[in-house]
């Protein structure tokens, strides 16, 4: 019986592991069509490559419209504005392309957050009752627990809305 018990709690154990780790599988394959093309996008383009391909790019540009090299004439001239808007449409592009990742991954964390909040509430009120079994089998016992004040603070309810105005509190002093 005791094997049994424990294969339970192993599958149990393994079932809330599997739900967690697929958390964020399940909402990547939620995305919509613009999700994923913002996700390639973001990383593809936070890569060393991608940084080396600018920095070529640029290089090239510059030298080539530098006037240094001969019989190629030069198409944008020092202080080289057509580079400077190319270059401002492309920073503009990727933090557009950023923005729209970070938005997605941060409604992921809220959800995980959300998830988190809860479990940690149930698995507080599971260990909350656990404690009072406990008291209950050393009074039973003849142990007298009633001076020990940890204990007895640990045997109250959480108030999460106390501890939610608490925290308000805080952040309104800030």
């Amino acid at each position: 019986m005791s094997n049994l018990k424990h294969s339970s709690h192993h599958e149990r154990v393994s079932r809330r592991r599997t739900a967690i780790q697929s958390f964020k599988a399940r909402a990547n394959a939620k995305r919509n069509l613009a999700d994923k093309i913002a996700d390639w996008l973001t990383e593809s383009f936070g890569t060393v490559f991608f940084l080396g391909l600018n920095g070529i790019f640029f290089l090239f540009w510059i030298t080539w419209n530098s006037g240094v090299l001969p019989n190629i004439p030069v198409g944008d001239p020092f202080p080289f504005g057509l580079l400077t808007m190319v270059v401002s449409l492309e920073a503009i592009f990727l933090a557009i392309v950023v923005l729209i990742s970070q938005n997605r991954e941060t409604k992921i964390a809220e959800l995980r957050e959300e998830v988190e909040l809860y479990i940690n509430t149930y698995a507080e009120s599971e260990i909350t009752k656990l404690i009072y079994l406990q008291t209950l089998l050393l009074e039973k016992s003849g142990i007298d627990i009633s001076k020990d004040t940890e204990l007895q603070e640990m045997l109250k309810t959480l108030e999460s809305d106390a501890i939610e105005d608490e925290l308000q509190r805080q952040l309104a002093k800030d």
